[in-house]
């Protein structure tokens, strides 16, 4: 497997690690936005203290992951739905042929 030694910088701290060459612009770019949703709380509401920064920015991050997957289940339940009437119709079209 092919790795690469690379360093992310978060809240002025450097964090090695060994990486796939197939993850490391993922992680690099998660890395970029993490220090700027970092900055933007820092500016937005003053906080200093990068401890509260890293849990704010941590609490936000997740609470907007649970809503992706509860819109992502919804429009999976949809497409489930939409999926069953499509067979249905081709169904009866087979049916009446």
């Amino acid at each position: 497997m092919n790795e690469l030694a690379i360093k992310i910088r978060i809240a002025e701290r450097d964090y090695p690690m060994r990486v796939a060459v197939a993850d490391e612009e993922r992680l690099r770019l998660a890395g970029r936005q993490l220090s700027e949703r970092l900055r933007e709380f820092r500016e937005q509401y003053g906080i200093q203290d990068k401890q509260d920064l890293l849990a704010m920015v941590a609490f936000t991050t997740m609470a907007d992951s649970l809503k992706v997957s509860s819109e992502k289940d919804g429009t999976d339940a949809a497409l489930a739905e939409r999926l069953t009437r499509l067979d249905e119709l081709l169904a009866g079209v087979v049916l009446a042929a």
